[in-house]
C-alpha cells in the first residue's frame, strides 16, 4: 500500500498553505477550495506578480505560457526565453522555492503562429525525519510540470492557443526495506486560451485595448495513495483586460484587471447537512466526482447560493509604466475573499530591458502581518533571441 510519512503530510500542508494562506481562520463560513498540486497556481514570473498576479491581457512576453498562451501569436520578437526564481514562504522556512523556464518561437512566414514551452519546479525543501520509523532519512518532496503549446492568429485582432501539460507530484518517501515502493502522482491537463487586441484612437492618441481569457489545468485528477486519495487539479478560469495609453512621447501607462475562479467544487461541510450520514454521502460523492463534472459543479455547489459563489472570484488590479520600452515601474493589488483563503496583498516591481536581455523584480507586501507570503521576492531574466542574433551577427 502506498503510504505518506508524517513529514510528507507536513510538506503537503505547507504547499496548501502557500495556496490558501488560511491564517488560522475559525469562522464557520471559512471553506477554501481544496486542490492538489497547488504550486501550479503560483505566479512564476516577476512581471505578472508585480502587478498583483495579472497577465490575461497584458502585452505578450516570454512568460505568457502561464497567463495566456494565445498571446504568443502577437509577440513582437521572433523568440525569447526566460528564467524565473521565487524563494517561497521565506517567513517560515528558507529552502522552499519555485524555479521556472519558459519560452516561445514564432514559426512560419506570416508572423501569425508560435510554439511555446515551459518547465516549472517547485521544491518543498529538505525535511528531516530523524526519530521516525524510517531511520532519520531526509525527505526532498517536490512538484514539477512540463508543457508545450501552440498559438495562432485567427484574424488581425484575435488569436487562440492550446497547451498540453504533464504534471508530477512527489510528496512521499521510499525505503529500500519497505515491502512496497511508492511513487509520485502524475496527471495530464490542457489549457485553452484566447486573446483579442485592438488600437482605438482617442483624441489624437493611438491606444491599445486588449481582452484575454484562459481555461487552465483542465484534465485528470492527481491520485495519491495508489488512487485512494484523488485530488482535483487547480483548474482555473482567468479573464482579464488591459488598456494602454500614451502619457507623452516614449511614456506609456497600462491599466489591467484580472478575474479568477477555480473550477473545482467546494468540499462539503458537516454544518450544511441535516445529519452526519448525509454529510458522509456528500463527501464520498465529492471525492469520487470526475474533474469534468467538478468544473460544472463548481458554478452551483455553494451552500450559500449566488452570494457564496461570488466569494470564489479572486480579482487583481495593476498598472505598468514604461519609458521607451526600456524602463518599467509596476504595482498592483490582489484580493481573495477571507472565507475562501483570505490572501490579500500589494505588489510592486521594476524592470529594465535592453535589446538582448531584460531583468524584472517583484516584491509582495501582504495586508496581514501574519501572512507567510509577506515580503516575497521574485526575479526574472529574459533573453531576446532576435537581440542575440543581431549581436552575434556583427
Amino acid at each position: 500500500m502506498y503510504r505518506f510519512t508524517n513529514s510528507a503530510i507536513g510538506a503537503l500542508l505547507v504547499a496548501a498553505a502557500a495556496h490558501m494562506t488560511c491564517y488560522g481562520q475559525s469562522k464557520d463560513d471559512f471553506n477554501p477550495i481544496q486542490t492538489g498540486v497547488t504550486s501550479l497556481s503560483i505566479a512564476p514570473d516577476a512581471r505578472g506578480a508585480s502587478m498583483g498576479d495579472i497577465g490575461a491581457a497584458t502585452e505578450p512576453d516570454a512568460n505568457s505560457q502561464f497567463w495566456n498562451p494565445s498571446k504568443y501569436a502577437f509577440a513582437y520578437s521572433n523568440a525569447a526565453v526566460s528564467l524565473s526564481y521565487t524563494p517561497w514562504l521565506r517567513k517560515i522556512v528558507n529552502d522552499i522555492f519555485l524555479a521556472n523556464v519558459a519560452g516561445y518561437w514564432k514559426v512560419g512566414r506570416d508572423d501569425n503562429q508560435a510554439l511555446s514551452a515551459s518547465l516549472r519546479y517547485f521544491s518543498l525543501g529538505e525535511i528531516d525525519t530523524s526519530g521516525d520509523v524510517y531511520g532519520g532519512r531526509s525527505l526532498t518532496p517536490y512538484e514539477l510540470s512540463v508543457d508545450v503549446g501552440y498559438s495562432r492568429k485567427l484574424s488581425e485582432k484575435y488569436s487562440m492557443g492550446v497547451v498540453l501539460r504533464y504534471i508530477y507530484s512527489d510528496l512521499g518517501f521510499s525505503t529500500s526495506y519497505a515491502g512496497d515502493q511508492q511513487t509520485g502522482a502524475s496527471a495530464f491537463s490542457v489549457d485553452v486560451a484566447g486573446y483579442y487586441t485592438t488600437y482605438p484612437v482617442i483624441g489624437r492618441n493611438e491606444c491599445q485595448w486588449s481582452l484575454g481569457w484562459n481555461l487552465s489545468n483542465i484534465g485528470s485528477k492527481v491520485s495519491y495513495n495508489d488512487g485512494e486519495d484523488p485530488a482535483f487539479l487547480p483548474a482555473n478560469l482567468r479573464i482579464g483586460t488591459t488598456f494602454t495609453f500614451p502619457l507623452a512621447d516614449y511614456h506609456n501607462l497600462a491599466l489591467s484587471l484580472d478575474l479568477n475562479k477555480l473550477l473545482v467544487p467546494a468540499k462539503p461541510r458537516l454544518k450544511d447537512y441535516g445529519s452526519e450520514e448525509e454529510y458522509l454521502d456528500a463527501e464520498a460523492d465529492w471525492e469520487n466526482m470526475s474533474s469534468i463534472t467538478g468544473i460544472f459543479k463548481s458554478f452551483s455547489d455553494a451552500p450559500g447560493g449566488f452570494k457564496e459563489e461570488l466569494r470564489e472570484i479572486m480579482w487583481s488590479v495593476g498598472a505598468e509604466y514604461s519609458y521607451n520600452r526600456q524602463f518599467f515601474l509596476r504595482a498592483g493589488y490582489y484580493y481573495e475573499n477571507e472565507f475562501k483563503g483570505g490572501r490579500k496583498y500589494f505588489a510592486m516591481g521594476a524592470g529594465f530591458a535592453l535589446n538582448v536581455l531584460s531583468l524584472d523584480a517583484a516584491y509582495m507586501i501582504a495586508s496581514q502581518q501574519t501572512s507567510p507570503l509577506d515580503q516575497t521576492l521574485r526575479f526574472t531574466l529574459t533573453f531576446d533571441m532576435d537581440g542575440l542574433k543581431t549581436l552575434f551577427s556583427r
